[in-house]
Formats: C-alpha cells, sequence, structure tokens
C-alpha cells in the first residue's frame, strides 16, 4: 500500500438512483472511516444492472486501493453485486457452509419453507475473509485481488454498520498501520452571509494548514467546517480548538452553535439562562417557528405558545390588533408586527414576543409585493425592534426564510 490510501464506496441499489431512500451508508462510512485517518476520494452509486455494476467495479478497481460496497448481497435476481465482480475477478463462487447452517436454521426457527433463492445469500467468494453477519443472513467479506482490497457489506444500515465496526475497521486498522486520526467539527453563525465570513476570516483560510477551514453555506446560517490530522485525539482537540478560538475572536458574535446544534436549542437556552418566557404571533409563518422552537427538549419551561392569526379578522378578535392599526397601515406593516408581538406577551403573561407578518404569495397583498415580510420582538420593558425583509422564492422558502430571520433577531436580541 503507497502511504496516500484511495478509499472508494459504492452502492449497490436502483432505489437509490430513484430517490426512494437515502445513501445514508456512504455518508455514515466516509464519517468513520476519517477517524482511522482513511481518505475516502470518490463515492458511486449503481442501480440493479449486471454491465453497469461492472463497469464501475471496473473504475474502482483501477482507480482505488480499498473499494467498500453496500448492498446487493440478497437472495434475489436483482442482487448483483457477486455477479459484477466475479466479472472483473474470475475468482469462483463457493457457498459458505456456516452461513448456509445459519440461514436454514433461521427458517426452521421461524417454521417457514426456505425458498431455495436463499441459497444465494451464503455464497462468498473462494478465499475471502468472510464477516459473521449477527444482524442478518448474508455475510460480508473482504477480497484481495490484485493488491486492491474490496469489502463486500449487506445495504441494511443496521447489518452494514455491525460488520464495519466489529470487522472491518479493526482489520483495515491493522491492515494500514495508519495512526493518525482525520476529526472535524462544525461551527455555527447565523446574521452572517457567506462572502462576509470568508471577508473577516481572509487571513486564517489563505494561511490555513492544519486544520483546514473551510466556510459553506447552508439552509439555517452559515457554517464552518474544522478538518485536523493528527496522532491522537487530544492533539487532534488541542488544535481545532485552537483554530476555533482564532475565528471566535474574529466573528464571535455571529456564532450560535457547533456540531449538531441548532439555533432554536440555542435560544431555548439563552432564554433558560435569563429566566425569561416567550410567545409567537404568526400570521404567514402559520405556527411554524412556534414548531420548530417546541421541537427542542425542555422548550415548555420558557415557551408560552404561540398564536396563528391568518386573516385580519382573527389578528383583531383573537390577538387584540386595534382596527386602528389595520385600517390605518394594514396587517402587513411594521405597526401590525409590534402590536401581534406587544400582544403576543401580553395576552400569554411572556417577556418576550415575536411578531411575523407579510405576503408569501402567490400575488400581493395591500400592495405589498410578494416576498415581503414583517418581523417584530417586544418585551414586558417596554423595547422593542420591528424589521422588514424582502425575501425570494416560492411561497415555503419565504415562510423558512421569515422563521430563520426570526430566530436571529431574537439571538441578537436576548443577547444584547
Amino acid at each position: 500500500m503507497t502511504k496516500q490510501i484511495k478509499t472508494e464506496i459504492i452502492a449497490v441499489g436502483t432505489e437509490l438512483l430513484l430517490g426512494q431512500i437515502a445513501n445514508t451508508n456512504a455518508q455514515w462510512l466516509s464519517q468513520q472511516l476519517a477517524k482511522y485517518g482513511l481518505n475516502v476520494y470518490y463515492h458511486g452509486v449503481v442501480g440493479d444492472n449486471l454491465t453497469r455494476v461492472e463497469e464501475t467495479f471496473r473504475s474502482a478497481h483501477e482507480r482505488s486501493d480499498i473499494i467498500i460496497v453496500t448492498g446487493g448481497l440478497g437472495p434475489t435476481d436483482d442482487d448483483l453485486t457477486r455477479e459484477g465482480f466475479q466479472r472483473i475477478s474470475n475468482l469462483r463462487i463457493v457457498e459458505d457452509q456456516p452461513a448456509m447452517e445459519k440461514i436454514i436454521s433461521y427458517f426452521k426457527k421461524q417454521n417457514t419453507e426456505m425458498t431455495p433463492n436463499n441459497r444465494k445469500q451464503a455464497r462468498i467468494f473462494e478465499g475471502a475473509h468472510v464477516l459473521d453477519n449477527k444482524m442478518g443472513m448474508a455475510p460480508g467479506m473482504i477480497v484481495s485481488f490484485e493488491k486492491k482490497t474490496w469489502i463486500f457489506l449487506p445495504g441494511v444500515p443496521r447489518e452494514m454498520k455491525y460488520l464495519a465496526e466489529n470487522e472491518v475497521f479493526p482489520y483495515l486498522q491493522e491492515m494500514t498501520g495508519q495512526s493518525d486520526i482525520i476529526k472535524s467539527t462544525v461551527l455555527k453563525f447565523i446574521g452572517i452571509g457567506e462572502s462576509r465570513l470568508e471577508h473577516e476570516l481572509y487571513d486564517l483560510i489563505k494561511n490555513q494548514s492544519n486544520p483546514t477551514i473551510a466556510p459553506l453555506a447552508q439552509n439555517d446560517g452559515v457554517v464552518i467546517r474544522l478538518t485536523v490530522k493528527a496522532k491522537a485525539d487530544e492533539e487532534a482537540d488541542k488544535l481545532l480548538d485552537l483554530t476555533k478560538q482564532k475565528i471566535l475572536g474574529k466573528i464571535g458574535r455571529y456564532h450560535y452553535g457547533t456540531d449538531e446544534q441548532t439555533v432554536e436549542e440555542e435560544l431555548i437556552r439563552l432564554l433558560k439562562q435569563a429566566g425569561k418566557k416567550i410567545a409567537a404571533a404568526e400570521s404567514l409563518t402559520g405556527g411554524k417557528f412556534t414548531e420548530r422552537l417546541v421541537s427542542v427538549e425542555g422548550a415548555s419551561q420558557v415557551c408560552r405558545g404561540g398564536i396563528i392569526c391568518y386573516d385580519a379578522k382573527m389578528k383583531s378578535d383573537l390577538l387584540g390588533v386595534s382596527d386602528e392599526v389595520i385600517r390605518s397601515f394594514g396587517t402587513v406593516s411594521k405597526e401590525c408586527a409590534l402590536e401581534m408581538a406587544e400582544n403576543a406577551w401580553k395576552r400569554t403573561d411572556s417577556d418576550f414576543g415575536i411578531g411575523f407578518t407579510g405576503v408569501a404569495g402567490p400575488g400581493q397583498m395591500e400592495n405589498k409585493p410578494v416576498g415581503t415580510v414583517f418581523i417584530a420582538v417586544s418585551d414586558r420593558e417596554g423595547k422593542h425592534v420591528v424589521q422588514e425583509y424582502s425575501f425570494q422564492g416560492d411561497r415555503t422558502a419565504i415562510r423558512s426564510k421569515a422563521v430563520l430571520k426570526g430566530f436571529e433577531i431574537l439571538f441578537n436580541y436576548i443577547k444584547s
């Protein structure tokens, strides 16, 4: 093996190409392999077609050192992983007796007749290192062919993960002698665009080496992925933390979380820390803000609830927005948004209220174009903020952007 080992992951299954299921196996395998210092160079998906499986395998064999294949080991005619690899290797396929006995025993225990095609699941390549699948019937296997390592795993995630963790990763670590680990962490920011973030961090990004710094735009703001290579966890954590502190020293005011943490979780934490409660009044967002907030465990300690007041009558009758505001300024206005926010906290005995109103489409409303959104935050101390936005996209996009902007406003409002 060369020092720079190229690893490739191939998923077999037409259902993946049709989008009926997501290829989560490749994502998980890449994350885990990185911990063992193995770089994944390629991901591939191929349908249940023997010619295309063979072509995909040939390409992988030419360019990669370790090829991990998931799926296509089942009992049906469209399970073609073994046949595809045999075409490029000419290796003999034999029946693994322990696997066959396990399959027979399973059907006996189930008091069910075993159909002949189930024997296919016990077929392995002669000389393969067989991986005992304790979570299913088809065994996995590791095959060495022309100085390349082929690893065949079931496509069922539970079975694949069991074999990978208990058999494959220890095998690869011993085989490659890799001692380095690759570790990543994700820093999350809100209220700053990708271009502005890159500008603020220009010197750090320009001079990056280890860890590497990769800014990425996502639906809920901007993230930075830090990736480090080190000999041990302690060294990796130290390098990651050092770079993280340099980044936060420049744009820490926009930082709300790390890795899997969400902005709603951070908002809940800030409210708990302040001992404050919040309520929402939602028009165009239709409860989407409150739904995200209450999805967080422990939200009941700080969230009183939400009032959905979609039309003018509900804004007046249910929330108490004054007829004068509606008559003079309309429901799509700063004034209406502010009264919605104020009445939200007043009517629920909360400390903060947030109000959303606007035009999500398909047509304009009150002479306001589609995408016009007003968001207000008010508190019982008499302070408030009202913002006007013009969002692009369809109804779903506009509503989602309004919700995210609401979290951003609250995040900055409570922190200030």
